[in-house]
């Protein structure tokens, strides 16, 4: 397993009151440097290097290719550029990333015609959903565009209820919608014939110990992006009967009951293979998905269920790869969102941990094919992209949210 992360040896806390005190004298490791400076210091220092990466995904994702689109997707496409600049544009208001925004999602639109998809992190819905919050913030007349497209996406009847390609992704994207443009922006009746569909298929297959169960490519996963967790996370924010909070609750509890003996979590119903410490399978996503549970029930077991994970990604989440999606850009969420929930302190100082150690070591390691860049390496969720997007997010760490997947 030890071959998939890097032993975490970073201090497992350095107050924030004396770090100035605290910094060993000639201590020389870059990582330990930034541990001991102010957070707001090692903010400006990621907030540069984050506009830095932006520039040169901008020029390898859409210079390069001379603004054509060939993956459209915000998972590994053009998408997931654009979603960057947006983000850049919500830290420092520079409307030339807006524009540049909207130029990429214009191109995303045309290519993503005829595809099918209709997920927001790996399909059309994701291009109307983006182009219609950032046509809000230029003023753009595609707003109306980008919301009729919207309202015209047709689920095919054998759509799986995943996140990254079934009905759970298409759910995440009208939820986004109706946070970012406004409530009931896409109807509840639209939405509420879609919950039932995934109430309904989960209780198929969920017969005995688990309430609701899921297939996706004949495996019953329990990650993230294909199984349970993710689709528990989007069903909390659905209006549901009371007997289906109860599964939603219970298909957790069950979760938590069937872990394994490190705290870690399966990927599939069934597997033994404890190696997996992954947003998208594995403790980091689960963790993310328990501690809405806490905030959405107020349920102390979920809470602290998620603090037990949190602990798995802190000793095991150092991975040598550097997304969001399988990486320690993904996995440095789980502390931001406990955080949030929290206030604890400790949960900031592993965010400020883990992405120092980004800032100090990752481009090196990759350089030097210690660390996988990803088979995309500038896009979002598998290459540096998230990283920047990472940096940002933790200049406001009360406004964190894990891209395309916490609201």
């Amino acid at each position: 397993m030890a071959d998939r992360y890097f032993p975490n040896t970073i201090p497992v806390f350095v107050d924030e009151t004396t770090v100035q005190q605290s910094f060993p004298l000639g201590a020389k490791d870059p990582l330990l440097k930034l541990l001991h400076l102010p957070y707001r210091t090692v903010c400006q220092k990621l907030q540069r290097a984050a506009l830095d990466l932006k520039e040169t995904i901008v020029k390898e994702t859409w210079v390069s290719k001379g603004g054509r689109v060939s993956d459209y997707t915000l998972y590994t496409g053009a998408l997931g550029t654009a979603f960057l600049l947006f983000k850049a544009y919500q830290v420092t208001s520079d409307n030339n990333d807006l524009a540049l925004c909207s130029h990429i999602i214009k191109a995303c639109d045309s290519a993503s015609r005829g595809s099918g998809r209709v997920t927001f992190i790996c399909g059309q819905a994701g291009v109307y959903a983006l182009g219609a919050v950032v046509a809000k913030h230029s003023g753009d007349e595609q707003l109306c565009h980008y919301l009729t497209k919207f309202k015209e996406i047709e689920l095919p009847k054998d759509l799986p209820n995943e996140l990254l390609y079934g009905r759970a992704g298409f759910l995440w994207a009208c939820s986004f919608l109706n946070k970012n443009i406004g409530r009931d922006t896409i109807s509840p009746t639209q939405i509420q014939a879609v919950v039932a569909e995934v109430i309904k298929s989960g209780r198929k297959l969920g017969k005995g110990r688990c309430p609701l169960m899921y297939e996706w490519h004949e495996k019953k996963y329990w990650g993230v992006a294909h199984g349970l967790a993710g689709i528990m996370h989007v069903l909390m924010d659905m209006e549901l009967k009371a007997d289906e909070v109860e599964d939603v609750k219970d298909t957790l509890h069950y979760m938590i009951r069937n872990h394994f003996p490190s705290g870690n979590y399966p990927s599939s119903e069934g597997s033994e293979s404890d190696r997996l410490v992954h947003w998208c399978h594995g403790a980091p996503g689960v963790a993310l998905t328990l501690i809405k549970a806490a905030k959405v029930f107020s349920i102390d077991e979920f809470l602290q269920a998620a603090a037990e994970a949190a602990e798995v990604v802190w000793n095991r989440g150092l991975l040598k790869r550097v997304g969001i999606c399988h990486g320690v850009s993904g996995n440095s969420y789980v502390f931001l969102s406990l955080y949030r929930l929290t206030g604890k302190v400790e949960y900031l100082y592993k965010a400020k941990a883990f992405a120092c150690f980004l800032h100090a070591r990752a481009q090196t390691l990759i350089s030097e094919g210690v660390m996988h860049g990803g088979d995309r390496p500038y896009s979002l969720f598998e290459g540096i992209g998230g990283m920047a997007y990472l940096f940002l997010d933790m200049i406001e760490p009360m406004e964190t949210r894990f891209p395309a997947y916490e609201l």
